[in-house]
């Protein structure tokens, strides 16, 4: 053993007086006050180097000015060489340089900087400064990447969340600004317009409805201003959070109702309704958190009745299994104000139904809609949704899309509406709408959009119940 470690360690000088040959013989650098060895320490430094030289700069690249962060660790901390054109300074010279520099940088072409570690393998794949195997999947945001002969071989699906969007959109003239959402990264957009939306288009009945009509008022008539929330405090519900569940067509309809019901008993009952409830037990040519209409909504309301939200709240909250999406845990039979068995959150022991009256059609004429929101309350309308719509954080929303592009129906709450200037000082009218994507989207859950210009569609439908 002893004479192993002998021969290494003879082997070490002979290997290190070599060295000092050669880069002496390649550049002849006047030693400085930096270059004095002062000591064992920086000998052995030297030793350790010589035994790795070749590998740095041919990794680092780095060959540039004085790039301090431009080093290479050898076996220790106490064993660091440099890459730089510093070492063709004056001082300090070959003594912190690496030993391959005079091979690798002083040369006509510059080497290029690389992030790749020593050993290079012999496949693999990059991935902002990672290294993958070859073989190996990963997700980039919304598309799946395959590493394949050390290239990344990638599916070319449109994004929910793209960041060219935002700039197009935060950069243009539009009246409103974007922002990355964290809830919609991952997701195409087919998946955005299926989880996130869920109201079915009308139908010819629906369309086809009479619009109640009423005494119209001048717009001027009419305050600048108004939201049912100040209307009405602490009777209006507050935006919940579909979540990946598309049935924007329950939530829509519950909230408005609760609303409604709220307003008409004067505070007597305050109760927010379970879309929960409607989800899983109106089943009837609907189709749960994969679309629905709000027409059969309505009407479940009208003639079943559903139970406040604390009674049955949403499948993914604490007190329910996730299964619960697809079973009906509460049942009543006609004209009962109770439900047969107790609320599927035990913490609630309220097992009480409430009913509306009738659905009806509001006109699509503006002050018309204003008139019912300020008599009555907030209204439920049917708008169609672009994938800008998803990125919206402020402002007043207008589509930035161009003609052709894809959409579907979504369903919203109307509770208000007002008028700003815009930086032309031209006056810009908006509703005030809540959609049902909680509280991070948005303005606090809720979104302005471009009134009197029937802006997707948002003044098309507009439905409500007495109470």
């Amino acid at each position: 053993m002893w004479l192993k470690s002998e021969i290494l360690f003879l082997y070490c000088i002979a290997s290190e007086v070599w060295t000092s040959k050669q880069l002496n013989s390649r550049k002849n650098v006047p030693r400085g006050l930096y270059s004095v060895e002062d000591g064992g320490s920086v000998k052995w430094n030297r030793l350790k180097r010589s035994l790795y030289q070749g590998r740095s700069c041919r990794v680092r690249g780095c060959c540039t000015g004085r790039d301090d962060d431009c080093s290479f660790n050898i076996i220790s901390k106490g064993a660091i060489c440099y890459c730089d054109q510093f070492c063709a300074s004056r001082s300090p010279g070959p003594v912190d340089c690496c030993a391959d520099y005079w091979e690798v940088c002083d040369h006509p072409v510059e080497p290029t900087r690389s992030g790749e570690p020593w050993p290079p393998p012999a496949l693999g794949c990059y991935k902002d400064g990672q290294y993958y195997g070859e073989g190996t999947i990963i997700k980039d945001n919304c598309n799946s990447c395959k590493c394949f002969q050390s290239l990344w071989k990638c599916s070319k699906e449109v994004c929910l969340v793209r960041q060219d969007l935002i700039q197009h959109i935060n950069s243009g003239d539009y009246g409103w600004k974007a922002d990355n959402y964290s809830q919609f990264w991952g997701m195409t957009v087919g998946e955005g317009f299926k989880k996130r939306l869920g109201t079915s288009p009308p139908s010819h009945s629906l369309l086809n409805m009479r619009e109640a009509s009423g005494n119209s008022i001048p717009e001027e008539k009419f305050p600048e201003f108004f939201s049912a929330t100040y209307q009405w405090p602490d009777w209006i519900h507050d935006p919940l959070d579909q979540r990946n569940c598309g049935a924007s067509w329950a939530f829509s309809t519950a909230s408005v109702a609760a609303d409604r019901i709220t307003i008409r008993s004067e505070g007597q009952i305050t109760d927010n309704l379970s879309a929960q409830n409607l989800i899983s037990c109106d089943t009837r040519n609907q189709h749960g958190c994969n679309g629905g209409s709000i027409d059969g909504a309505w009407r479940y309301l009208k003639t079943h009745g559903v139970v406040s939200y604390a009674c049955y709240p949403s499948f993914w909250n604490d007190h329910l299994q996730p299964s619960a999406e697809n079973r009906c845990y509460v049942s009543s039979e006609y004209g009962k104000n109770y439900t047969k068995g107790p609320c599927p959150n035990a913490l609630e022991e309220s097992n009480r139904l409430y009913r509306c009256a009738s659905h009806y059609r509001v006109s699509s004429k503006e002050t018309d809609i204003m008139k019912e929101i300020m008599d009555k309350g907030p209204v439920q309308a049917i708008m169609k949704v672009y994938e800008d719509f998803f990125l919206y954080k402020e402002g007043i929303y207008r589509c930035s899309q161009k003609a052709g592009s894809k959409w579907k129906t979504h369903s919203v709450k109307l509770l208000g509406w007002g008028a700003l200037p815009d930086k032309n000082g031209q006056k810009q009218k908006f509703w005030i709408a809540a959609n049902s994507w909680g509280k991070s989207w948005g303005e606090n859950g809720y979104f302005r959009i471009l009134r009197g210009q029937n802006e997707c569609d948002i003044e098309k439908l507009i439905l409500t119940t007495l109470g």
